[in-house]
This record gives structure tokens, C-alpha cells and sequence, in this order.
């Protein structure tokens, strides 16, 4: 059955897992973070047929959440109390377990909780096992594709936890995104998203030293673009997150480098892959080089501007 519900990155075939829904019993989501990720993700929820409850501690957040059609409770605990799925979408794994320890006890039996926030492997296994005690299904399914693949349902959500929980999250998975990676067990997505995450924060400085190079060599930015992304250089960073204004529409640098995806959130992916390296004695040289890079562009005043940003800091 896992091989319907996750099509081995088969976009159509992911596509015609959103039909399941119409037949699941899972009616209710409440979604505990409604900023930028979470707020988009509840909203697509409600366009998906689903009653979505919600909660955020920020009132501009609450406002957009109720004009998207989605109830927002008095606090995180009295969604998770109707809830059939419980979804969080949190800035780090502090606010996480915080607000997994107070929903677990109001959750009703039978419930699913998963969390897509970006959190260490060690985390993620950990609440999985506060939800097991507590009696409750439960997986993690980070997500890569940022606020433009949040407001437009077209997330990669990488999926960890058991193969019962990952059949009955799919369905809604599926109305939030365009692919569902089933990564492996309990913390399986969580290791997919920090080391692709490490692979991103590598992708996006390469390309920009080789666009500041190209500047110096009296290269234009449109014929290195045009050389690069029809040849070996061709990568996600250059082709639909050119760090350099005028090439790439939808790219920050097109938006004076208003995130997207700010620089202390890479930073705080790629310490996170520094992490379960040193845990597990895997050898990360560039991973390592990186995060300095970027925790001196963050030192430095950067970290509110988008993580493409690095360019100006290369040049």
C-alpha cells in the first residue's frame, strides 16, 4: 500500500494521492505555527476541504489565519483537543518539544501529531517517543521548498516515522505539497532535510563565488547564467534561486533579498548537519566551511536578509 500513497518522487502519481482524501476520516487539522510556512500550509488545508483550527501567539499571524478561513483557538491545546491530525510548523526544536509536551495531553485518542518544523535528528526521535507514551500515532515530515512552495501547495515533505502513521498522514501531505519522500523511521525526514539543507547552503556559495569571479573577469551575469544552467553547473541555487538581480524572477535577489528563507534559518540548518556530523563522525569539510561562512554573514548583520544575500559578502 505504501507504494500508492508514496510514488517514489513520481509527481503525477503523488498528485493522485489528494483524491484519497475525499475517503479518509481525518476531517479536523489543527496547526500549531501560523507564520509564514504554517499559516500558508492551514490555508491550503482549508482549500482542501479540510476544518483546520490553529494557533499562533502572534496577532498579525491570527488575523491572516482567520481571513483564510481557519478557526484560531485560544491556545495550542484547545485545537489539538479536536483534532484528528495535529500539525506543527515551529522555528526550532525549543519551541517544539515546549509545545509537544502541553498538546500531547489535551490530544484525543486516536490522534496523529507530526511536526514539519526543522529540528536535530536527536529531537525528532524524541518526540516521537513522548507521542508513543502518550498513546498516539506520529511522524516528522520537515519540508524544503520554502514560503513560495508553502502559499503555492508545492512542498517535498521528507517523511519519517511508521509505515501506519506515513499511510495516514499521506492524504493531507499530498494537499500541502507535490512530493512525499518516505525517508525511513522515526527521524528518517529530519536527516534528509539537514543534509539537504547542507547540500543548499554549499549550492548557493559556489554559485555565488562563481558569479563574483565571473564580474571580475568581465563575464556578464546573463552569460554565465545562460553558460551555467545548460551545462555541468547547473544546479536549484542558479536556476531557481540566482542570487544575482534580473535573472530569475521569483528569486529574492529580484526583491532586494527580502526572504524567502533568511540567513539564520540556513545557518541554524547547517549547524544542525554540523551537529549529527560530529555525532556520528561523518567527515564535512565544505558542510564545515559553510557554516562559518554564513555564521560570520550572519555576525556581521545579514541574518534578516535572505540566505542568497551571501553574494554581496563574496563579492
Amino acid at each position: 500500500m505504501l507504494d500508492d500513497v508514496f510514488p517514489s518522487c513520481d509527481p503525477a502519481r503523488t498528485r493522485s494521492a489528494r483524491r484519497v482524501g475525499a475517503d479518509m476520516s481525518d476531517k479536523t487539522i489543527a496547526v500549531i505555527g501560523l507564520g509564514n510556512m504554517g499559516g500558508a500550509m492551514a490555508a491550503n488545508l482549508v482549500k482542501a476541504g479540510y476544518e483546520v483550527l490553529g494557533f499562533d501567539p502572534v496577532p498579525a499571524a491570527q488575523a491572516r489565519a482567520r481571513e483564510n478561513g481557519i478557526e484560531v483557538t485560544a491556545d495550542g491545546p484547545a485545537a489539538a483537543a479536536r483534532a484528528d491530525i495535529i500539525l506543527t510548523m515551529l522555528p526550532n526544536a525549543t519551541y517544539v518539544r515546549e509545545a509537544w509536551a502541553a498538546l500531547l495531553p489535551a490530544a484525543k485518542p486516536g490522534a496523529l501529531i507530526a511536526d514539519s518544523s526543522t529540528v536535530d535528528v536527536e529531537t525528532a526521535r524524541a518526540l516521537h517517543a513522548m507521542a508513543a507514551e502518550a498513546g498516539l500515532q506520529s511522524v516528522d515530515a520537515p519540508v524544503s521548498g520554502g514560503v513560495a512552495g508553502a502559499q503555492a501547495a508545492k512542498l517535498t515533505f521528507m517523511l519519517g516515522g511508521a509505515d501506519e502513521a506515513a499511510e495516514r498522514i499521506a492524504p493531507v501531505l499530498a494537499a500541502l505539497g507535490q512530493k512525499t519522500v518516505r525517508c525511513g523511521d522515526a527521524g528518517a525526514g529530519q536527516a534528509a532535510k539537514i543534509c539537504n539543507n547542507m547540500i543548499l547552503g554549499v549550492n548557493i556559495v559556489a554559485v555565488s563565488e562563481a558569479f563574483a569571479l565571473a564580474e571580475k573577469l568581465g563575464l556578464s551575469a546573463q552569460a554565465m547564467f545562460d553558460v551555467a544552467s545548460g551545462s555541468t553547473g547547473q544546479c536549484w541555487a542558479l536556476t531557481s534561486y540566482c542570487p544575482v538581480p534580473g535573472i530569475v524572477p521569483t528569486a529574492p535577489s529580484n526583491n532586494d533579498y527580502k526572504p524567502g528563507a533568511a540567513a539564520t534559518m540556513l545557518l541554524k540548518d547547517l549547524l544542525l548537519a554540523q551537529e549529527a556530523a560530529g555525532s556520528v563522525a561523518a567527515n564535512t569539510p565544505l558542510g564545515t566551511h559553510v557554516t562559518e561562512i554564513y555564521e560570520k554573514f550572519v555576525a556581521d548583520g545579514h541574518g534578516d536578509e535572505d540566505f542568497s544575500a551571501i553574494i554581496k559578502s563574496l563579492r
